[in-house]
């Protein structure tokens, strides 16, 4: 579903991501965990061309992502769910809904509602529908931009430390939602400091740090024998 092939990416000459190879099935729960600093959200964003690699490529479907193409097969295929919402503030909850069916999938108005509303029970917010984003505690506008990226019907839902700017106590309620998407067939790549999250979902993890990939593996090998002291280090410090 989603390939990494020799990914290099530069900020000047800070060099962020060092040929990344990545490959994620369709259906897979894929977690990235690492220290800040580590690439781990450019690598997501790569992976829509909101960061342009400086080299490399990446696939979706088996097609290349260029800067002609990628409007398009974004469009078609990927979804995101940023830290900080990004729902737009002057738009009810149902507006930011159906925003895209509207605009980018043509869909008639009952449509695109029939589906907000079937994503808003999904994410338990049904009767916010009418009420601004402003409204809400941070929790709901992240279980709501969730709803969004639904609404969207892509099979790739990326997810971009989507609990960091939340408060502790909104946070289970967030990774609630996430668990029970990750028991459908979407493919969910998920970058995220939430062990417990990593531990109950992935079918796979990745560890980066300083723009590489060091180690990869299931959960179970990666919380009860990982192989690099790094990663062993790292888990030792969240892990209690």
């Amino acid at each position: 579903m989603i390939k990494m092939e020799n990914v290099n990416k530069f900020f000047g000459d800070l060099h962020v991501l060092k040929n990344i190879n990545l490959e994620v099935a369709e259906g897979e729960k894929l977690v990235i965990i690492g220290p800040s600093g580590s690439g781990k959200s450019t690598a997501i964003r790569c992976l829509n061309f909101l960061e342009t690699p400086t080299s490399g490529s990446v696939y979706i479907n088996g097609e290349q992502i260029t800067l002609k193409n990628k409007t398009r097969l974004v469009r078609e295929s990927i979804s995101m769910v940023f830290q900080q919402f990004n729902l737009y503030p002057h738009m009810t909850v149902l507006k930011n809904l159906t925003l895209a069916p509207l605009k980018l999938h043509k869909k008639s108005k009952k449509e695109a509602e029939d589906l907000a509303y079937h994503y808003l029970d999904i994410v338990g917010l049904r009767e916010k529908a009418h009420v601004y984003p402003t409204t809400l505690s941070g929790g709901q506008q992240q279980r709501i931009a969730i709803a969004r990226a639904l609404c969207a019907q892509t099979k790739i839902i990326l997810f971009d430390e989507p609990t960091s700017a939340l408060d502790p106590e909104t946070i289970q309620e967030v990774l609630d939602v996430m668990i029970k998407l990750a028991k459908e067939n979407i493919t969910m790549v998920v970058v995220t400091h939430e062990m417990g999250f990593a531990r109950q979902v992935a079918d796979r993890i990745v560890f980066m740090e300083d723009g590489l990939i060091i180690e990869e593996g299931v959960p179970e090998h990666f919380f009860t024998n990982p192989e690099n002291d790094r990663v062993k280090q790292f888990l030792s410090k969240i892990i209690r």
